[in-house]
């Protein structure tokens, strides 16, 4: 499965960013892995230097083995809680997704 870290200029300042989210990521999507192609992590700060409350997002979008891409957005106060947000949004969304193609099948 193929991982794809993207992010604006103000996300990149912290240290490390995108390997602890791309590890986070992995580990909670870790089960869908041999029928996922990609999963692309877009992060941001939605008002950069302005400050405020759960200004940070994380949109991650999973790329099914034959199928359309599945995806999640979760804004939390720090891009690490987004990206743990998003990735259990899209846990339950993959077991739905997956659920429902195992029954047409």
């Amino acid at each position: 499965m193929e991982f794809q870290f993207n992010s604006d200029s103000s996300v990149m300042g912290t240290e490390n960013v995108a390997e602890r989210i791309e590890e986070q990521v992995r580990h909670k999507l870790n089960r869908f892995s041999d029928r996922l192609t990609r999963l692309e992590v877009h992060v941001g700060d939605e008002n950069a230097r302005k400050g405020g409350g759960d200004d940070k997002r994380c949109m991650i979008e999973a790329r099914p083995r034959g199928g359309d891409p599945v995806s999640a957005t979760a804004h939390s106060d720090t891009v690490d809680n987004a990206a743990r947000d998003a990735a259990s949004k899209l846990t339950a969304l993959l077991e739905r997704h997956f659920g429902k193609a195992n029954r047409t099948r």
